[in-house]
């Protein structure tokens, strides 16, 4: 009986971690080699200017809105009644880093105080 190489043994799971090696780097270097800002028309790049608003929202909405398992627009919900003050430090101050810490630090202090 002749014995397998470990290459021979694990031949898929090799080819699976080089197949996703080369989409994740293609997703990634594709766009920018090829959509580079100054090649783009007006309309195009205005229209990509929405996209890390988009995305952050669908990253950070989930989090706002269920609560304990549920869907939750009351004011039971901390991180919703957390989140609307936040929302109005993002747009008076359009910083990223105050933002979060705002947010962070008011769940923080209604958790310190009890009142959640």
């Amino acid at each position: 009986m002749t014995e397998m190489s470990w290459l021979d043994a694990h031949l898929a799971l090799v080819l699976c971690i080089a197949g996703c090696t080369a989409v994740t780097l293609l997703s990634k270097l594709l766009p920018v080699t090829f959509l580079k800002g100054d090649n783009l028309p007006p309309v195009l790049r205005h229209w990509l200017s929405f996209v890390p608003v988009a995305v952050m929202a669908a990253l950070v909405g989930p989090d706002i809105f269920i609560y304990e398992g549920k869907f939750s627009i009351s004011p039971s919900n901390l991180f919703l009644m957390a989140g609307l003050p936040t929302l109005l430090v993002a747009w008076w101050y359009k910083n990223y880093f105050l933002t979060i810490v705002v947010g962070i630090g008011l769940v923080i202090l209604a958790r310190f105080t009890g009142l959640y």
